[in-house]
């Protein structure tokens, strides 16, 4: 029997599960198996799997389409492991991942873990602005995958790992898709598990490879903070809210602006600075230029994509429509 359990959930996504799993051949621990689920593909990933049978403990499932989370727990009942980790399709992850993980746990034990996203070296200029911004002390305080975070750590489902016994009492996710991986983590704590970020952990996250796609991203990111609070009470707090105000706050600006009212322009000097800021940093972080360039549009389309969504779920809220009974395209 394994003592870790990789579970990786994949609709139509055969290029990338073959870069995770060979990213996977080079783990420097070895006790481990992997589980891919295949959520109801039209174009499937058997080929690629069938290519590291040989080099891995590895087993390919199949099941209709549901959603990410569904796929999840498919893998969770099916999984040998002591402890179960989920990755997103879209990862790479470094050699030394599992030995920091096994070597945190031995030393402070927790129920539930998450790790940090970074950049790969391979990553083209969008998907490090991107990375960038969502990591920056300008849009989310820098407080994403970083152990300054308010209050018990919440795990994401792009890396994140349970014990058996959370699985065993949780059943794991309750919806399929948006936010059923801030559902399920605040459940864990709930329950009265503990969670913890191991800083170690980080696996290079590609997100999304188009500033448009990064847009429809961040819209289903601020849906998804409104279908949490379906769940959970006290889950949209003032940081949630920031993206909405700055959104609306640009739009003001620019319409006085407009007008030729000073206000719009001292609105718009501002921003202007913010986005200056971003772009600073961004140079500071990767020294690159381009993502420096490319750090205001970036930045600007995660804060207003986010705060759309926002208002976008809240209003469907209000009007009694739930999104949680169906399988959508997400982004």
């Amino acid at each position: 029997m394994p003592k870790y359990s990789i579970i990786v959930p994949v609709y139509n996504r055969p290029d990338e599960v073959d870069e995770l799993l060979d990213s996977l051949q080079s783990q420097t621990y070895k006790d481990f198996e992997v589980v891919v689920v295949e959520d109801g593909s039209t174009v499937d990933c058997k080929w690629v799997v069938e290519k590291y049978e040989s080099d891995l403990d590895i087993h390919y499932l199949v099941k209709e389409n549901g959603g990410q989370g569904f796929a999840r727990n498919y893998g969770y009942e099916r999984a040998k492991g002591e402890y179960l980790i989920v990755f997103d399709s879209d990862c790479l992850i470094p050699p030394h991942y599992l030995a920091s993980v096994d070597s945190y746990l031995q030393a402070q034990p927790v129920d539930a873990y998450g790790g940090p996203d970074a950049a790969h070296e391979s990553f083209n200029t969008t998907q490090k602005a991107i990375n960038h911004v969502m990591t920056s002390l300008f849009t989310t305080g820098g407080i994403r995958g970083n152990k300054k975070h308010i209050g018990q750590y919440h795990p994401r489902s792009f890396n994140m790992g349970i014990s058996r016994r959370v699985w065993e009492e949780t059943k794991g996710y309750i919806i399929p898709f948006m936010g059923e991986d801030m559902e399920f983590s605040t459940r864990i704590i709930n329950s009265g598990f503990n969670t913890a970020l191991i800083p170690g952990a980080f696996v290079y996250h590609k997100r999304r490879t188009d500033l448009r796609k990064f847009f429809k991203q961040l819209k289903y990111f601020g849906r998804a903070r409104i279908n949490l609070s379906r769940f959970h009470k006290g889950q949209v707090g003032i940081i949630h809210l920031f993206p909405t105000v700055f959104s609306l706050g640009l739009i003001v600006s620019l319409i006085l602006a407009s007008l030729l009212e000073p206000l719009g322009f001292l609105g718009l000097g501002c921003y202007a600075v913010y986005f200056t800021m971003l772009s600073l940093e961004g140079l500071f972080k990767t020294k690159s230029i381009g993502v420096a360039l490319l750090a205001p549009l970036a930045g600007l389309l995660q804060l207003t994509g986010y705060g759309y969504g926002l208002v976008y779920e809240w209003i469907r809220k209000l009007r009694g429509i739930d999104p949680n009974t169906k399988y959508i395209e997400l982004y």
